[in-house]
């Protein structure tokens, strides 16, 4: 019979109280997650890239208003590559105007610009002629093709953007008025467009790729669909295989899984009855939370064999599992769960939900594994092989807690100097918030982009929308002359690919109405004049082709798109806002450059504002509640070095490895922050168990938390490694980076509990308290000392 002090009498009574009415536990439990689960119903997937952007978010407020401007740029982009390398041959030229003509019918299709509908003009007597550049392509003589294609090389309009600079690869742009709260729009026009691209390819011959802000949607659905497909089931094949070999019960692994199971359907569930929305983020909760589940279980289980190995019964073991165990689960649980809640800081949604996702499933796993996990263990037979020799884990725990115990200034000091060389690391790092490298490159979407970013045209684009202010002012001759400067300094600045600007649209009216005469290719001098010329221009376009996504409803402003090559994020940042400082100095027009491109470009800076705030709150909480669950405030700052350094130290090597961060990479201080401290947590609940119930002194303490948690430590820092690991496989590439850069601060952590903190705790003495005494009835803890000494 063992004796407790007052601390843990609540947990004992538990772990009687489970054990006894265990049929009822599991019922219990299983009725919860039916409860929970059935949310699931409600779960619904997002695949609008503007989730990543909170409503307040400027960026987001800024191209909003210039999408209620002019029509939607939704699109999608085809480049059309011919085998033989010639854009203008007369197959080329066919299969680029059946794809226009059919790219009409696309579901949700806006507009079709292409080389082969572009409205070309001329002067035929007093008359302008407006009509297509290319008409029935295949009875096109030779030099009418020549001819195409010299115009299409020299048209400001279709130079850089539907035609590539040699004319080997022309292009078809689709616009899109996708419904705004549909979720199967995306992918049904992304469906339509594939369909369309392999009717075009097997009839032609030819290649057709295809990019732009539609197949971005596609590409987050797509990458959400996929990672729940292939990675989940990876994942539990990990676990499994992991938690088989280390525990070596099947009875174990089935009630670990069992956990596992529960506690995903009722986090998914629940996110369902609030009202989350699946984004590719928030997709890797299950994965998340699967790898933490077998965490908590994993340090019920291992003291409970090792209780089966000492000659304990099953129950008495497991009671003794519990007692020990369920204040310190408890505690990393809300540890854990506050990490997670801290990225509610974050500015995009997706990160959110994910963290809120992750916080419901950890506290469910902590539920399930101290209920459910004990019920079937107390029911389904267990058998645990006795060894009274040390294992060669034990061993090398053993002789570690020896150097640490008996040299701690010298492993602080070789800490010291690590953690110093990795940490100048982190000034290596720079933000890069890229769309496009989000997504890996064995993804369709990243190969095709990447393709027409290097060979054709640029996919990253700028919008500026210029207000003279008054109605019919984009007709004015001084407004017209600061489109036009701020037209051709755009096009001097080496970023730029491609500028699409009204401006020029009236310098080709002026010559056309002038029979054509090169001389008056420039802006008309009366305000009349060039209304008029707009006026005759509008009235002979067809169909879809107007100017509503180049002026708005009263003409009082002009949009202007500039294509860009791919850069840094930092580069658009600064792209834009030079072109919105020269603009207002040379001009004095006042106009934001905003996309969906910038959106990305500023997300990352802000984020990291916000996170670091959170990251803050976090580390706060958390180790107020170390202090209060150890009762100890000299604890709760010990606590705080080994937690936080890891990420730290990690974010170093990130700096010498990769230097990138974008908004996945910024969130990982406060996830991986609540994921460490519960290494730190269960050694110091150790620790304090041995000082306070156990009587031992530090050293003696420091001894028992290496030999009581240090291979539950281990065993689960493995599977927390072999998770994210597994998420790492992801093909969204955020998600994998973010994987990548938990699971080498989880490695961290694991190094820094077993030198850095038994070091401060060596350093940093307590005097034993004189009312305790030890308990000559807890025969784990008299053998402990006896061994010691």
């Amino acid at each position: 019979m063992h004796t407790y002090n007052n601390g843990h009498h609540w947990a004992a009574r538990y772990a009687d109280w489970v054990i006894r009415w265990r049929w009822w536990v599991l019922l219990a439990s299983i009725a919860l997650a039916i409860l929970a689960a059935s949310g699931g119903r409600f779960v619904q997937m997002n695949n609008d890239y503007r989730v990543f952007f909170s409503e307040d978010n400027p960026q987001r407020q800024a191209f909003e208003q210039l999408q209620r401007t002019y029509t939607k740029v939704d699109n999608i982009l085809f480049a059309v590559v011919p085998r033989e390398g010639e854009g203008f041959s007369a197959n080329t030229l066919a299969a680029v105007e059946q794809l226009t003509e059919q790219a009409w019918q696309l579901p949700y299709s806006l507009r079709v610009d292409s080389v082969t509908n572009f409205q070309h003009t001329r002067a035929d007597g007093d008359s302008l002629v407006v009509q297509d550049l290319v008409e029935n392509a295949i009875d096109m003589t030779p030099t009418e093709r020549n001819a195409a294609k010299a115009i299409a090389l020299n048209e400001p309009a279709l130079a850089g953007k539907l035609v590539n600079t040699d004319g080997s690869i022309v292009g078809v742009n689709v616009t899109f008025q996708l419904p705004d709260k549909s979720m199967n729009a995306g992918p049904e026009a992304v469906a339509a467009a594939r369909a369309l691209m392999k009717n075009i390819e097997n009839e032609y011959g030819v290649q057709v790729r295809a990019t732009g802000t539609v197949m971005l949607f596609n590409a987050f659905f797509e990458a959400s669909m996929n990672d729940m497909s292939s990675l989940i089931p990876m994942m539990y094949g990990v676990i499994l295989l992991i938690t088989v070999l280390l525990l070596r019960s099947v009875t174990a692994t089935l009630a670990t899984t069992a956990v596992i199971v529960f506690s995903i359907l009722s986090a998914m569930g629940a996110a369902g009855h609030i009202g989350i929305q699946l984004t590719p983020p928030s997709s890797a909760a299950p994965t998340i939370i699967m790898t933490l589940a077998v965490a908590d279980s994993i340090h019920i289980l291992i003291t409970l064999l090792a209780g089966m190995r000492r000659g304990l019964g099953k129950l008495e073991a497991l009671r003794e599992s519990i007692r020990v165990n369920l204040g310190p689960v408890f505690l990393t649980s809300a540890t854990t769960a506050v990490g997670f809640l801290s990225m509610n800081f974050s500015d995009a949604q997706p990160f959110r939900d994910l963290g809120n996702i992750t916080a419901i499933g950890v506290m469910a796993a902590f539920v399930y594994s101290t209920a459910l996990l004990p019920a079937l263990i107390a029911l389904l037979p267990l058998r645990a092989r006795q060894s009274q020799s040390a294992t060669v884990g034990d061993r090398t725990i053993d002789r570690l807690a020896n150097v640490v115990v008996h040299h701690p200034k010298g492993v602080l000091m070789a800490v010291t100097l690590v953690s110093a060389s990795l940490l100048a690391l982190i000034p290596l790092n720079e933000l890069d918030d890229n769309f496009v490298t989000y997504f890996d490159e064995s993804t369709s979407f990243r190969q095709d982009t990447d393709f027409i970013n290097e060979h054709f045209s640029g996919i990253y684009q700028v919008q500026y929308s210029l207000n003279s202010n008054i109605e019919n002012g984009v007709s004015h001759p001084l407004f017209l002359r600061k489109v036009h400067d701020f037209t051709q300094w755009l096009r001097q600045q080496p970023e730029v690919r491609h500028v699409n600007s009204i401006s020029d649209t009236f310098q080709r009216l002026n010559k056309n109405l002038h029979a054509d005469n090169p001389n008056f290719y420039r802006l008309p001098n009366d305000a009349e004049l060039a209304a008029q010329y707009l006026l005759l221009y509008e009235l002979s376009l067809p169909y879809g082709l107007d100017l509503n996504n180049r002026l708005n409803v009263k003409k009082s402003s002009t949009q202007l798109v500039v294509t860009l090559k791919d850069m840094p994020s930092a580069q658009l940042r600064q792209f834009a806002e030079r072109g919105t400082r020269w603009l207002q100095q040379k001009t004095g027009l006042q106009a934001h450059g905003v996309g969906p491109a910038i959106m990305f470009a500023y997300i990352a800076e802000r984020n990291i504002k916000n996170m670091l705030i959170g990251t803050l709150v976090a580390v706060f909480i958390i180790a107020a509640l170390i202090m209060l669950a150890l009762r100890s405030l000299r604890l709760g700052i010990i606590s705080l070095l080994p937690t936080l350094l890891p990420a730290g130290l990690a974010f170093g090597v990130w700096g010498g490895l990769v230097g990138e961060i974008n908004v996945a990479i910024s969130m990982v201080a406060g996830m991986a922050l609540g994921i460490v401290v519960d290494d730190t947590v269960h050694f110091l609940s150790k620790y304090q168990r041995a000082r306070v119930e156990l009587g031992l002194d530090n050293n003696a303490a420091i001894r028992y938390a290496f030999n009581s948690v240090g291979a539950a430590i281990v065993v689960t820092s493995i599977i927390l490694v072999a998770g994210f690991t597994v998420l790492a496989q992801s093909s969204f590439g955020m998600n994998a980076k973010m994987a990548v850069l938990t699971a080498i601060t989880i490695a961290f952590a694991l190094v820094a509990v077993f030198t850095l903190l038994p070091a401060l705790l060596s350093l940093c003495k307590e005097r034993q308290p004189s009312h305790l005494t030890l308990s000559t009835t807890d025969s784990e803890g008299t053998d402990y000392v006896r061994n010691s000494v």
